[in-house]
Parts: structure tokens; sequence; C-alpha cells
């Protein structure tokens, strides 16, 4: 088992799955810096040979937002500058999107702001019953970013998506499970066992078919019938050279559960 620590990022990493816990020096808020070395991290995951990532958060909160007390010391001349406050989550965002290992997110306690995409990115998000979701953007006066506004009207049906964040109120994850935002809403004592055990079953999968299964699904959202099929294909001839794809067709011809490795 390998520990490290990643700005306010705590990871264990054991049998392929990666462990990220956050534990901010703030109130359960993610600062820039950590938001720019989880991205590196993101992105060099599968080189590490992670095969399948948890990402959960410590305490009473998940993640209630960037660290506004960081921001409110920031000098801005313009409204332009701003951007540079937001990029940092944005360009996370985007690498969570767009990583091929599979995520598990395990919400524990309070989601605000940004911390709805660091939870809602995940492949199969898994939250505390007692957890309370606040969108909070509008409440404090601003506009959604980060990434926000496309996300999640790709996650969350429109309509729930106006009463989340023109509302801002609080809300729970049963009903969140209700809404088919979130896929599983479970008792306090059962989260982590819960998520550990979804992300330890794609991890002993086979990694480069989840992966690209994820990724055609996730890039059909913005593609045309004709630019989907040609991903399909594309998919489809990459994975058909895996050792993963072999012992899964022995295994259904020879009836017995399959061995993957992660190649």
């Amino acid at each position: 088992m390998a520990e490290r620590q990643l700005g306010d990022v705590s990871i264990r990493l054991a049998h392929g799955v990666a462990e990220l816990t956050l534990a901010p020096s703030g109130p359960g808020t993610v600062d820039r810096v950590t938001a720019t070395e989880l991205t590196a991290f993101l992105r060099g995951a599968q080189a590490e040979g992670v095969r399948s990532i948890l990402i959960t958060g410590s305490g009473r909160h998940f993640c209630v937002g960037a660290d506004m007390a960081q921001e409110s010391t920031r000098r801005t001349d313009s409204t332009l500058d701003y951007r540079t406050v937001y990029e940092p989550f944005a360009e996370l965002f985007e690498a969570l999107w767009a990583i091929e290992t599979p995520v598990v997110t395990a919400v524990n306690g309070s989601v605000g702001g940004v911390g709805w995409l660091l939870a809602l990115l995940g492949d199969i998000v898994v939250a505390d019953s007692r957890a309370r979701w606040t969108h909070v953007f509008t409440r404090a006066g601003m506009v959604p970013h980060a990434g926000d506004p496309y996300f999640l009207t790709r996650l969350v049906p429109y309509r729930r998506l106006a009463e989340i964040a023109l509302l801002s109120d609080s809300i729970t994850s049963a009903t969140l499970e209700s809404w088919n935002v979130i896929s599983r809403s479970v008792p306090t004592e059962e989260l982590m066992p819960t998520a550990r055990d979804f992300a330890e079953r794609l991890a002993a999968g086979p990694t480069r078919s989840l992966g690209l299964a994820k990724q055609l699904y996730r890039r059909a959202m913005d593609s045309s019938l004709a630019h989907s099929a040609a991903e399909e294909r594309a998919s489809v001839a990459l994975n058909s050279t895996t050792e993963d794809r072999a012992e899964g067709l022995a295994s259904l011809l020879e009836r017995r559960a399959p061995k993957f490795v992660g190649r």
C-alpha cells in the first residue's frame, strides 16, 4: 500500500484503487493549489497503474466549494481577471469528465458550490443519507461557473436543475436519489463499505473496456450519430487488442469467472 499527500488531499493506493480523501485546512473548502495538483494526479493516474479512483471527504463535509477566504485577498483589476480564480477548478472538472479511469465518489457530508461537480462527475455516486446539498451560487449573488453550467445540464434534468440552482435550497441525498441524480443514498455506516466495494469491483474489471465504455457514453452526449458511431468502431477495434478482452471471451466459453489484469 502506498500513501502520499497531495495539497489538502491524502492518497492511498492499494490493489489498483486510489482512494483520495479531502482533508482541507479550511472548513470543507478546496483551494486553487489543491485543484491544480488534483488535476495533475488525474491526468497521470493511468500511468501509475490506477484502475479505479474513490473520492471522499473528511469530517462533516465532502466539499462546500472553493476557498473564498483565499480569493477575498486577491486584487481584481477587471471582470476578466476573475477567470484566474476559477480556471484551476474548471481544469480539474474537465480532467474528471475526460478521465478514462472509473471514478466513485463517496459523499460523506455537506456539498456546496463546486463541490457539486466534484461529487457528480464520479461515474458512481454514493452519498450519506444525512448529507445536505446546497448549490449556493445564486444564493451568494454569483453566476454558476467552473464548468457547472456545462456539466450539470448533462447530469441533472433541467426542471430539477432549475430548482437546485435558482432556489438554492438545501436538498437531501434521498431526494437526489429519487431524481436519479446520484446512484445511491445510504446510511452513514454503509457509505464507505459500499463505495469501496464499487471501487474494488471496478479495479478488478477489464480496465480498458471500462474506460472506453465510459468515454463513449460521455462523449455521445455532445456527438452526432455519425461521430458517435465512428468513435464506437475505433473503441471496439482498440479494445480487441487487449488481454482482458481475450480473457473475457475465454471465460465465457469455459464458463468460469474471468481474471482481468488491466491490459
